[in-house]
């Protein structure tokens, strides 16, 4: 399958048919963008949520914060393999995502917010969750399509974000496994090619052969 160089370490079968699976599962119209969120070790839960449900690219927008240091140690690795994309502004981040046909929800604890469970998120979605104190901007939400809230049935009227953030996920999850959006490739096989040689080449494993299956 693969030949190895004095440079190149083996990657079992095992490994390898793992990476081609996750591949072959993302949900490339899932996404989403943290607004000024400033805790690293919340962002390293979010991204581990985003890669356990299949979202393959996460969008950071940073106007007020700095954004925190990432590394992979803090992410649990998750960070290796998820796309980071940087906007300067809401507004650039949403014309982006516009521009590929993203439906955009903004979390927010207004009157107006629609029940997570009621919304559809077998379209191409993008998620928008806040700062940690501050929640998502005005302009965030005002400019989203939507906005949405979990259900809380005690006195606490909002999650942390991570948590937040996995359960809308894990909802995104539900809807799409109900209609087989994990049953065949979202991303072309190209796109899947050109990612798994990534991996194998940053990790210094044997390159994937021309007749490997992806």
């Amino acid at each position: 399958m693969n030949d190895c160089t004095n440079n190149d370490r083996p990657i079992s079968e095992r490994r390898l048919e793992r990476m081609k699976t996750v591949l072959r599962q993302r949900q490339p119209d899932l996404t989403v963008v943290l607004e000024n969120v400033h805790d690293r070790h919340n962002i390293s839960a979010v991204l581990r949520s985003c890669d356990a449900v299949g979202v393959s690219r996460v969008h950071l927008v940073y106007t007020f914060e700095a954004e925190p240091k990432l590394s992979k140690d803090v992410s649990a690795s998750a960070l290796k393999w998820l796309e980071i994309e940087r906007h300067d502004s809401i507004p650039e981040c949403y014309a982006r995502l516009r521009e590929d046909g993203f439906q955009i929800l903004a979390t927010a604890l207004r009157e107006d917010c629609h029940d997570l469970h009621a919304l559809d998120l077998v379209r191409p979605t993008a998620v928008v969750f806040g700062n940690e104190m501050r929640g998502c901007s005005d302009l965030a939400v005002d400019e989203a399509d939507g906005s949405l809230l979990i259900p809380m049935m005690g006195m606490v009227q909002s999650l942390n974000i991570s948590v937040a953030c996995a359960v809308t996920l894990y909802e995104a999850l539900r809807q799409r496994r109900a209609t087989g959006s994990y049953d065949e490739p979202k991303l072309p096989e190209s796109v899947r090619r050109e990612r798994l040689s990534f991996w194998l080449e940053r990790d210094r494993r044997a390159p994937l052969s021309e007749f490997d299956p992806v």
